[in-house]
């Protein structure tokens, strides 16, 4: 009979990337970000930081193993995407951990996205060029 695996599920958000984060109990802290690790994913070491951040802040110890895909968006909505997810998924896993990861923001969801192209315009807010003659 196999194993059941127990893991937390959840999903971040950020422009137009979105992140499905596995949160695994019993790990030896391997991340795996769409079948690569962390290093090959994000080659930036602010990104990887930014990633990994709800994890090293509240359970440094790396007893956890996550397993993401994330599509869409740069790399750095990605990574941005990543902490939401991770920190989601931290807090399912233990809701005691909820207020300190508030307090340090990674709870929270940054709304902000492209303004859609408007029509008589050149793009959002942009004019076309005017003439007066």
């Amino acid at each position: 009979m196999k194993k059941k695996i127990e893991e937390s599920v959840a999903t971040g958000r950020r422009k137009t990337a979105v992140a499905s984060v596995r949160l695994r109990r019993g790990g030896n802290g391997k991340v795996d970000i769409n079948h690569k690790s962390l290093e090959d994913y994000f080659p930036l070491p602010f990104q990887r930081d930014v990633a990994t951040s709800p994890i090293v802040k509240v359970r440094p110890d790396g007893q956890y193993d996550l397993l993401i895909r994330v599509k869409g968006g740069g790399l750095q909505a990605q990574a941005e995407a990543v902490r939401l997810g991770v920190a989601r998924a931290l807090v399912i896993e233990d809701e005691v951990l909820r207020s300190e990861l508030k307090k340090l923001g990674y709870l929270t969801r940054d709304p902000r996205k492209k303004e859609r192209k408007k029509y008589g315009r050149a793009g959002a807010r942009k004019s076309f060029q005017f003439s007066k003659r």
